[in-house]
């Protein structure tokens, strides 16, 4: 797309190839690689990377996160800073060629919380809400609220951000939103 067609501050490096939506911002020192995917209104903290990951639209990227090759984030979600996606289960420095990188997917309007942490090939549910600090080795159900270290259930979440009482009601939500 057109660079006219988003803004990239001065100092935001975007390689060629790298496919950015219309209406998104990308802000100071971000580095946007060839193969990258970012939707349509989204926005790019200060100090973010992007490598071959695909963002959805309406997506906000908090200062000083990186999104590696198999990061998958979906519409409308939320990564606080400095929260942490990794792509390799091994790695190691000493070893040669290309590890293998394992896809991680965060579903439609969850949030991820500041300095969390999402170990590869985990996938947050839609509307899940991740604490910050917290790290997320196993997958999260839609609208769950995780916390600790390891990460654990500990309520549920409206898509709206508001937390619900245990047990949620039927049909799931908090009633002050509109569905």
């Amino acid at each position: 797309m057109s660079e006219s067609r988003y803004y990239a501050h001065h100092t935001a490096v975007v390689d060629a190839g790298a496919e950015i939506g219309e209406g998104t911002k990308v802000w100071h020192f971000v580095h946007v690689m060839p193969g990258a995917r970012i939707g349509r209104d989204c926005v790019l903290g200060q100090g973010c990377f992007v490598g071959s990951a695909r963002v959805g639209d309406r997506v906000r990227v908090q200062n000083h996160v990186s999104l590696f090759d198999g990061v998958e984030l979906e519409d409308d979600v939320f990564c606080g800073p400095s929260c942490v996606f990794t792509n390799v289960k091994k790695p190691r420095a000493q070893t040669r060629g290309a590890r293998p990188f394992v896809s991680t997917r965060v579903r439609r309007g969850a949030t991820i919380g500041a300095n969390a942490t999402l170990i590869c090939g985990v996938e947050v549910g839609a509307y899940a809400f991740v604490a910050a600090g917290a790290v997320v080795s196993r997958d999260v159900p839609p609208h769950a609220l995780v916390a600790g270290v390891p990460a654990r259930p500990i309520g549920w979440m409206c898509a709206c951000g508001e937390r619900l009482p245990e047990p949620p009601p039927e049909p799931f939500g908090c009633g002050q939103c509109a569905p």
